[in-house]
Parts: structure tokens; C-alpha cells; sequence
């Protein structure tokens, strides 16, 4: 329990895969009680240090071996969204930067923006990132760039 403890302490009590809080006092055989996970690596490969997450159970288990699908959030007015764990996926591996959504507003795409740098400090904290927004066509573009 004290490997569960110290990614849970680490992760701040939140799921890596749906963001939500993880209650550290659940039982671990409830669908709500933490979990550790060994995130994108790979059944095959060495998983380096550090490499554990914290997920509800059910997340977890609903995720199993394939990769993770996070989703934008439904409060956002996005159009054309990215997948977000295959873009940090290739800005992990290739850096540069992606065109990752549409938006109507300025307003929409600045909102969009902070929530996905807030969003990628807990699901992606290796990757360093900044967004741009960008008007073009009469709607504007939100660019994630690696950092």
C-alpha cells in the first residue's frame, strides 16, 4: 500500500485518465478506489521509474491494454478536437507543435487553451507545453507546441 500512497501523494489524489478525485480512503476493489497504472508503457517494455500513475479502479480497468482516450472537456466549445493522448504521444516523441482544434471565438479558443495547459499538467506531467491561439477563416485555431 505505501507504492499506492506515494503515486497517489505524487498525483495529487486525481485519476490520471478521467481527472476526477480519487479517494484515497476507498476500498481498492470499488470501481471509485485508486489504482496504480503503468500509463502508455507497454506490457513489453521496461517501465522506467516513475513511471506509475494513480486511476480509479474502473478507469483502469475499462482503459486495459490499449491506449488511454481523454476526453475535452464538454464545457469547451471545440470543434474538430484532437485526440489528446496521441498528440502528446507525438509531441513526446517528435516535438514541434499541432493544430489540436477549432473555435468560433477568441473567447472559446483562450478558454479551450487554459484548460488544456491545465489539463496536461496532470496527464502528461513530463511534457512541457504552451498553447497558441490563432485567428484564420473567421474562427480561430488553438496550436499546442511543445516546449
Amino acid at each position: 500500500m505505501s507504492n499506492l500512497s506515494a503515486v497517489g501523494d505524487r498525483d495529487a489524489w486525481r485519476c490520471w485518465l478521467c481527472d476526477e478525485p480519487v479517494d484515497p480512503d476507498a476500498s481498492v476493489n470499488s470501481d471509485l478506489g485508486p489504482s496504480v497504472d503503468l500509463g502508455a508503457v507497454g506490457k513489453s517494455k521496461k517501465a522506467p521509474a516513475g513511471a506509475e500513475r494513480l486511476a480509479h479502479r474502473a478507469c483502469n480497468t475499462r482503459k486495459g491494454a490499449v491506449k488511454p482516450v481523454v476526453a475535452w472537456s464538454p464545457d469547451l466549445f471545440v470543434v474538430d478536437p484532437a485526440p489528446i493522448a496521441e498528440t502528446v504521444e507525438r509531441l513526446g516523441r517528435k516535438g514541434g507543435r499541432e493544430v489540436v482544434a477549432r473555435c468560433p471565438s477568441r473567447a472559446d479558443a483562450d478558454e479551450a487553451a487554459a484548460w488544456l495547459v491545465d489539463r496536461l499538467s496532470r496527464f502528461a506531467p513530463d511534457l512541457a507545453v504552451a498553447t497558441q491561439v490563432e485567428p484564420g477563416g473567421g474562427q480561430f485555431l488553438l496550436v499546442l507546441r511543445a516546449a
